[in-house]
């Protein structure tokens, strides 16, 4: 099969990893890719949302399935765009149609969802532009703190947690009378503060049958002891040590068998991945979120564990008989560490030569914010590159992951050298 993979990060880079191994692979693309993906396939230079330059490359170059990676793309319907044309509809993309997609695209949407098919969740009202004398009444009935989420997509920046009323009664004004993430906080979702573990448990899905991938925690602050700014994500771990079969359990029972199920009873169809934010309240499993995809770093460590081969198990998702692929997950713990850019999450400076990479021999390394100038390997994002290990143990792997960092080399480098050293 000729596939295209949608996107250029380091959960792109898993992907194309882990495809480039599946022996009924022929040709892979990625667009637009990183430097590091031209190692499995050939990268493209097309935008995750330019839907018509996509299309006339995949009919051009027998594209036979559509992988698509980030969220933007997705809430903006591609899937839609290809089943509406006559020359593409046959050909299979895998993740949600515009619809599925609000699950991320949309917190009310996907807290009415919630609402709607009994999927534990934080209590929470929507409050918009005609209600925002409601909402700051709202916040004096509730406890402290607070959490604040703006409605749409505002790459990762749109949740505020409020530890004063008047600091959540002034991020609410500012979110929604002063547009304080654009479009995006229109409508803002007033939330009960859930105090516990956070995990996240990822769903592959035809729309009927389901798999339950590798559990995994991500490390979102970018200082070491969970310290200092949000970022996209600072590493990641997999398994989880406390998501154990008891607890899996609960998570499938109650939020992703009801999830699925939802789906279908809502009568939108649903092909590709579930990421499930959860909190886990003193062994009590709740959903922060959905996402329509995979994360990221997690990607990173979820996939290297997966035996199966993940073109068949992707093929089952565009066939509707994802039940009858085989699926087996090694025992092993992976352990990811990201390497980011001096002063990410603020401003932060590309173009700084990478080297050292070939000098990491026991763990992957899945590039990430790099593109290729002149022969060499540059910077060119605030995740830079995210370092991969696969060992018996999850002290070994940590030591391994943290080690193989350190080996790589830019001006400016900063990686989290505690990553997983919490769960120990």
């Amino acid at each position: 099969m000729n596939i295209l993979i949608i996107g250029s990060g380091g959960r792109e880079s898993a992907f194309a990893y882990k495809l480039s191994k599946s022996p009924r692979l022929d040709q892979l693309f990625i667009a637009p890719g990183n430097a590091g993906t031209g190692a499995y396939g050939q990268n493209v230079n097309i935008k995750v949302t330019d839907f018509a330059a996509i299309a006339s490359f995949v009919l051009e170059n027998n594209v036979q399935m559509v992988l698509v990676g980030p969220e933007e793309p997705l809430v903006k319907g591609i899937h839609d765009y290809f089943l509406n044309r006559e020359d593409l509809k046959d050909i299979p993309v895998i993740g949600p149609q515009q619809e599925g997609a609000q699950l991320e695209g949309s917190k009310d949407f996907s807290k009415q969802f919630m609402d709607r098919h009994g999927v534990p969740t934080a209590a929470s009202r929507s409050f918009d532009a005609t209600s925002l004398e409601d909402g700051l009444a709202y916040l004096e009935t509730q406890k402290l703190p607070i959490v604040l989420k703006a409605d749409g997509l505002a790459a990762g920046k749109g949740v505020l947690i409020c530890e004063t009323l008047e600091d959540a009664k002034a991020e609410l004004k500012a979110m929604i009378a002063d547009s304080k993430f654009g479009e995006a906080s229109r409508l803002v979702v007033v939330e009960e503060f859930l105090k516990g573990i956070e995990l996240s448990v990822f769903v592959l899905t035809d729309g009927n049958s389901y798999k339950v991938l590798p559990s995994a925690k991500d490390y979102k602050r970018i200082g070491e002891g969970d310290t200092g700014l949000n970022t996209g994500g600072m590493g990641s771990i997999s398994p989880v040590p406390f998501a154990d079969e008891t607890f899996l359990n609960k998570v499938e029972e109650r939020i992703i068998r009801p999830t699925v199920e939802g789906l279908k009873k809502d009568g939108i169809p649903y092909k590709g991945f579930i990421f499930i934010g959860l909190m886990n309240v003193e062994g009590e499993p709740y959903v922060i979120e959905y996402n329509v995809r995979m994360g990221d770093p997690e990607t990173e460590s979820v996939l290297p564990r997966i035996e199966s081969d993940l073109l068949d198990l992707l093929e089952g998702v565009a066939q509707g008989n994802l039940e009858q692929r085989s699926y087996t997950v090694s025992p092993k713990t992976a352990v990811t560490v990201m390497l980011v850019a001096g002063g990410y999450p603020g401003d932060y400076e590309s173009g700084k030569e990478i080297a050292n990479i070939e000098n990491v021999k026991e763990s992957i390394v899945f590039q990430a914010g790099t593109r290729e100038v002149d022969g060499k390997i540059v910077t060119a994002g605030g995740r830079v590159i995210a370092v991969t290990t696969l060992q018996d143990t999850l002290f070994e792997a940590l030591q391994q992951a943290t080690a193989d960092a350190g080996r790589i080399y830019f001006e400016g480098k900063y990686f989290r050298r505690d990553i997983g050293f919490d769960l120990i």
